[in-house]
């Protein structure tokens, strides 16, 4: 069932809305930004729908709403362990079709890629519903249809703004507070955006030898420019690398817990062993590791690209390193590879 709503109507649907479920979307947060003294626009809570940013691109992704930055897993008292409890009510998260494919494959790496689901992982992710934003023009930096992630089928609302009114398509009736009345159905399907500035050629690797990318000279390019920041892991939608930490709160009461925080390849000591070894020392090393993660590895196990073409990455990096353009740099590579032979 497709609505037309005013603001004031749709903020009082958000506040009746609100009894049940707690509502996420893009919003803005002054003077925020680490690159400099800029707005920052992420995800947080709201109430109504002038907090949205409907036009731009958030900075971070949403997935930090489910999978925090850092979670404590379980807590020690003595040689007692207790899991923390989390908030059970549902939410709803407003976002753009290419976020929606990019939690799809962060559910595959934390349902699918063990032996059992994620625990911690799932007991948040149950709670969550999504309402896509109608996006028909993309960023400049985005290559979602290149990836084949500007369209998405399965979603709980979908929602269109237009400046004056902000018309919902309601496929999940629990997300339609008891006894609320919208008035006259309208007529509404869903678009999406058909093409990008920045494309994208995907590397074909059929009958390739990979070692023959690993190798090549481009590679070192990055180590010179890539500064390990980590921006690029902690703004991506399908980042999903975490390490553990074993913290004591209270040395004499025995209080400690174990924590879980973010990780990724281009964060400082991701790949450091025992014996002060690692297994990726330069950085071109890493930015190897990642692309070949995000268009190569994923595929080969799941049958779809991790990488989603939000842009994201092209975005924050300080250094102007574009994955896009190291994506079509390995095509090139490839097929000059396949000449030769």
């Amino acid at each position: 069932m497709a609505y037309q709503l005013s603001h004031e109507m749709f903020d009082r649907y958000l506040a009746a809305l609100s009894a049940t479920h707690r509502v996420f979307a893009p919003v803005v947060k002054a003077n925020k930004n680490k690159l400099a003294d800029l707005d920052l626009i992420t995800y947080d809570e709201v109430s109504g729908a002038d907090q949205i940013i409907w036009s731009e691109k958030s900075y971070f992704s949403p997935k930090e709403i489910f999978y925090p930055i850092r979670e404590t897993l379980f807590r020690f008292v003595g040689k007692e362990a207790f899991v923390p409890e989390v908030d059970q009510k549902p939410m709803l998260i407003l976002l753009r079709p290419c976020d929606l494919n990019g939690i799809d494959r962060l559910d595959q790496i934390f349902f699918n890629n063990g032996v059992s689901k994620d625990f911690y992982y799932e007991r948040r992710r149950k709670l969550v519903k999504f309402a896509v934003i109608e996006c028909t023009e993309g960023f400049d930096s985005c290559f979602c249809v290149s990836m084949g992630t500007n369209k998405v089928d399965s979603y709980d609302m979908a929602l269109k703004y237009s400046g004056d009114s902000i018309t919902l398509d309601i496929k999940d009736e629990t997300l339609v507070p008891d006894g609320y009345s919208f008035g006259a159905n309208e007529d509404f399907e869903l678009d999406f955006v058909k093409s990008n500035k920045t494309k994208v050629e995907l590397p074909d690797f059929e009958g390739v030898d990979l070692n023959q990318v690993f190798g090549h000279e481009m590679w070192k390019e990055y180590t010179s420019r890539c500064i390990a920041c980590g921006r690029c892991n902690t703004s991506c939608i399908t980042c999903s690398c975490f390490t553990m930490q074993d913290v004591f709160t209270d040395d004499e009461k025995m209080l400690s817990e174990r924590r879980r925080r973010w990780a990724g390849c281009h964060i400082k000591g991701f790949s450091d062993m025992a014996g002060g070894h690692s297994f990726r020392d330069k950085n071109g090393e890493r930015m190897r590791f990642k692309l070949m993660h995000k268009v190569y590895d994923f595929n080969k196990r799941f049958d779809k690209h991790m990488c989603v073409g939000c842009g994201r990455c092209d975005d924050v990096c300080p250094e102007y390193i574009s994955f896009s353009k190291s994506i079509n740099k390995v095509a090139k590579i490839i097929q000059e590879v396949k000449h030769e032979k």
